[in-house]
């Protein structure tokens, strides 16, 4: 009898300890913001989450107002809805709120990469020496050539008639060609010493490959970073990490010609630091995904909004045959393509309200901080709340402050000159009489703003410039719809649509 009293005493133990881990236990304190755990121990409200988080955070938002704690997959969220409070999380300091560690736990799932804060410091370092600055002018160059190979010397190899009208999906060439230009500005080119049509050729075929096996893994991310994929889908998430680690490796990306030196200074200072070959190949293809993710799809949008919006696009092609017109180059010399320098981006205020613009529709970060100890979070409205340590605070940017018709009027819809500034200030918006510091989040904030964006920015600027300056383009039913914006992709950066749309495109060089 003693012995079944004591199996059933150990099985008790170890529900209570499941219930426990699960958050079954757990109860708001006095102080704390609202707690939704949902009706399933551990999951709480992870299903909805996933599928629609604009959604979600809306029906909690409505239940529970500006600031609440949700179980999401075994996590305590607590979500800050307010966008005049977003600065108590941006601001605080990092001993409490810590962007790093929960990075490095993305990282580790979605790429295999351990990460840490010295890591972290590295890429921070050196995407300010060449993301910026002089650094800056050198990236940019490096895209517009390789764009002029894209969009030019491998569409007349490709064409018998590089003058003819030429059909597409605008999602599908977008991405293609800003991820190829920018993958070969970054990694580089076969060796210049062996250069011929044919070894040009290879550079072609290469980056379409490396495409393919990006965008197969892009599809995947999500559900990746959920950690909800199929057998089958982990499966092929193993077989295109090793192909990149492959095609990436450091050995591999050492035989090209023209590395970027934000490629080359990483992987050098990783290796100095005692990081082995194995996790510096890895280390590349996460450059690459980061680099090279989100500029496709938003210069997609941009085109798109664009071409169904006549008079932003006779705005923007006028401002751009001025600029051309100033740098004394001519559109139609096939002998020289037009290069567009990076003080030629800097004198497009118009082209910058239609990106920013475009960033507010379709850019929907997730800024997520780890709480590092118990601490007061004091909100606007002057009111406090606590939270625990362990827990995640996140802000929903998207929903809170792009969307808000108070900050922006009619929020759904493009207005192009929306953020150009008025008599050279800079533009200011306001929520509830008061101004509004983030009004748009594109690329996060604090600790977690993209080290990259002035470069990112840069490419769908040339990309759109080049395209407009350089080609005719046209929707082929112009009366088609704008495609909505694929739900699962929420928090992971510049959103896909959930359709392509066709278009037509020749070159007027």
């Amino acid at each position: 009898m003693s012995f079944w009293v004591a199996v059933l005493v150990a099985l008790g133990v170890g529900l209570l300890g499941v219930l426990y881990l699960t958050g079954f236990f757990r109860r708001r304190r006095a102080s704390e913001p609202p707690l939704d755990k949902g009706l399933v121990p551990w999951l709480g409200h992870a299903l909805h989450f996933r599928n629609d988080n604009m959604d979600f955070l809306k029906t909690m938002q409505k239940k529970h107002g500006d600031i609440f704690t949700t179980l999401i997959a075994g996590h305590y969220f607590t979500f800050l809805m307010d966008p005049l409070s977003f600065s108590a999380v941006v601001r605080e300091s990092r001993n409490k709120l810590d962007f790093i560690s929960f990075a490095a736990e993305l990282v580790l799932r979605v790429f295999r990469f351990e990460a840490s804060h010295e890591t972290h410091k590295i890429i921070d370092v050196s995407s300010t020496k060449h993301l910026k600055g002089e650094g800056l002018v050198v990236m940019t160059q490096a895209m517009m050539e390789a764009l002029q190979t894209v969009l030019f010397r491998w569409q007349e190899t490709s064409q018998k008639d590089p003058k003819s009208w030429k059909e597409d999906g605008l999602f599908h060439f977008c991405y293609n060609t800003v991820f190829k230009a920018g993958y070969l500005a970054l990694y580089g080119t076969e060796p210049s010493e062996k250069q011929n049509e044919k070894l040009k050729q290879k550079d072609q075929q290469h980056t379409e490959e490396v495409f393919v096996e990006f965008r197969k893994y892009d599809k995947l991310f999500p559900r990746l970073s959920y950690a909800l994929l199929t057998p089958l889908e982990w499966g092929q998430v193993k077989k295109i990490w090793n192909y990149f680690w492959q095609v990436l490796s450091v050995k591999n990306v050492y035989q090209k010609d023209n590395i970027s030196r934000w490629i080359s200074d990483q992987s050098q200072q990783l290796a100095e630091s005692g990081i082995s070959e194995d996790m510096r190949d890895r280390f590349m293809f996460l450059l690459l995904w980061a680099a090279q993710g989100n500029t496709g799809p938003a210069s997609f949008w941009l085109l798109e909004f664009l071409m169904k919006h006549p008079k932003a696009m006779e705005e923007v092609k006028k401002e751009i045959e001025e600029v051309v017109k100033k740098s004394g180059q001519d559109v139609a010399s096939r002998q020289k393509p037009l290069n567009v320098t990076k003080e030629m981006l800097s004198q497009t205020p118009i082209l910058d309200s239609a990106v920013q613009e475009t960033l507010r529709l379709v850019a929907v970060p997730m800024l997520i901080r780890l709480v590092l100890q118990d601490m007061d979070l004091k909100l606007h409205n002057g009111k406090s709340y606590q939270l625990r340590k362990g827990d995640k605070i996140s802000l929903f940017p998207y929903l809170s402050a792009h969307m808000d018709p108070e900050i922006h009027q009619e929020p759904q819809a493009f207005k192009y000159d929306r953020f150009l500034s008025q008599n050279g200030n800079k533009k200011e918006f306001f929520k509830n009489g008061e101004k509004v510091n983030y009004f748009t989040m594109p690329w996060g904030a604090g600790t977690s703003m993209c080290p990259g964006r002035y470069f990112a920015t840069n490419e769908i600027k040339l990309f759109t410039f080049l395209m407009l300056a350089c080609f005719d383009l046209e929707l082929i039913n112009q009366q088609e719809e704008i495609p909505a914006i694929n739900k699962t992709r929420y928090g992971f950066g510049v959103m896909h649509p959930v359709n392509d749309v066709q278009f037509r495109y020749r070159c007027r060089c």
